[in-house]
């Protein structure tokens, strides 16, 4: 899929801390998933924390799921390979059908729309988790938010790896000083702060949008 950028309204240029947003996807511009997915897997005759405990505990489905993430496995047939260790016998959109009830979350999403706006550029960086048949960012609905994209699938590199990092400041043109990244992985910010990339937490812990909206120089965002 071709990333589009569309027209957006920035406002004049003002003197901001920061030039840039760099935002991770699942725990950031999500919502926390783990309740889904428990939701999830009691509809399907599963224990409830049986996508966690296999994505996080199974030795071959921790290492296809590392494939899929850099792009070796495509999320076909990562389903076709995952459902069995599951237990499931129907693998066909495994990740999408998992992924069905994970929503947005609103407070980043009007962050990252207020952080265009205001003249800064917003980038993703996010470790895929495939793009066919399911994507999903477009899924949620936030492709339109970036002006750079760098997904793990697509460029064969994973966080914590910090190639990707310097792929994606190269991307935004700016040098780390310039740039705040937000991830809610701890192991995924040490190669960032190496690049002199200031880093937030995303935590789960509430107004992190708002914590970061003030290290922007930005007005706490507003939903709809």
């Amino acid at each position: 899929m071709a990333l589009t950028t569309p027209s957006v309204t920035r406002s004049p240029a003002v003197e901001r801390p920061f030039s840039a947003l760099i935002l991770d996807f699942v725990g950031v511009l999500t919502a926390n998933a783990g309740p889904a997915h428990r939701t999830w897997c009691l509809a399907q005759g599963l224990d409830a924390d049986a996508w966690r405990h296999t994505l996080g505990h199974d030795p071959e489905a921790g290492r296809l799921y590392t494939e899929l993430e850099a792009g070796r496995l495509g999320q076909a047939e990562w389903n076709r390979q995952v459902a069995p260790i599951l237990g499931l016998a129907e693998h066909e959109n495994l990740m999408g059908r998992a992924w069905a009830g994970v929503r947005p979350a609103g407070d980043m999403i009007a962050l990252a729309r207020s952080a265009r706006q205001a003249g800064l550029a917003v980038a993703l960086l996010s470790n895929s988790f495939g793009l066919d048949p399911y994507d999903p960012y477009e899924a949620l609905g936030v492709w339109e938010l970036f002006d750079v994209a760098v997904v793990s699938e697509r460029e064969g590199i994973a966080k914590p790896d910090p190639a990707i990092y310097q792929l994606t400041l190269d991307r935004l043109g700016l040098p780390g000083e310039a740039c705040v990244f937000v991830d809610d992985h701890p192991r995924n910010l040490p190669p960032a702060e190496a690049l002199g990339i200031t880093t937030v937490l995303a935590d789960g812990a509430p107004g992190i949008a708002d914590r970061i909206a003030a290290l922007l120089g930005l007005p706490a965002p507003t939903t709809s």
